[in-house]
């Protein structure tokens, strides 16, 4: 397995899931992905919900859907900043429209809901925002993993490992 060529944004902000965020950037850096990290601007660098920081690669005005071939949104508090940025939500929108590879895991799918890419896909997410997801339009179920298409959501981070084999499966397939 190599992903050697492929780039994958990773999205930070302050009160991140530690785990949401560094197992995926982790295991894509190993199986040969260029992994950016990419913050809104507020910083050069953020916190997690327990301390741990991340300095970012880019901010969210520095690049663009073209950049990159994949997207992965960690879960925590931060998608809740996340969102209020019409940059994120833009990024997310166009990968996924563009048929690039999207994956959220947890609070990430509040991105997704706010870039408006749910109608009518299956998707998961963490249980308090279940409701979100589903009034955004989405057919919710309670998997590890659920793939539609290019969208690749879990719940938490139990789910890590079949969420970046999953992750990393979707982007072997694209050439």
């Amino acid at each position: 397995m190599s992903l050697e060529g492929k780039r994958v944004a990773v999205l930070a902000e302050d009160y991140y899931q530690e785990l949401e965020l560094w197992y995926p950037a982790l295991r894509l850096r190993e199986a040969g992905a260029e992994v950016v990290i990419v913050g809104t601007g507020s910083s050069d660098s953020y916190t997690s919900k327990h301390g741990y920081p991340v300095t970012v690669d880019a901010a969210i005005d520095e690049v663009q859907p073209s950049d990159f071939d994949a997207l992965v949104i960690p879960g925590g508090y931060a998608p809740d900043r996340l969102r209020r940025y019409p940059a994120v939500n833009s990024l997310a929108r166009e990968l996924c429209l563009g048929g690039k590879v999207v994956a959220s895991i947890c609070h990430g799918a509040w991105v997704l809901v706010s870039a408006d890419v749910l109608r009518g896909r299956t998707a998961t997410c963490f249980s308090g925002i279940k409701d979100d997801v589903i009034n955004a339009g989405a057919n919710y179920v309670d998997q590890e993993v659920v793939r539609d298409g290019n969208l690749i959501t879990s719940r938490e981070p139990d789910d890590l490992p079949a969420f970046c084999r999953e992750i990393i499966a979707a982007l072997e397939e694209k050439p």
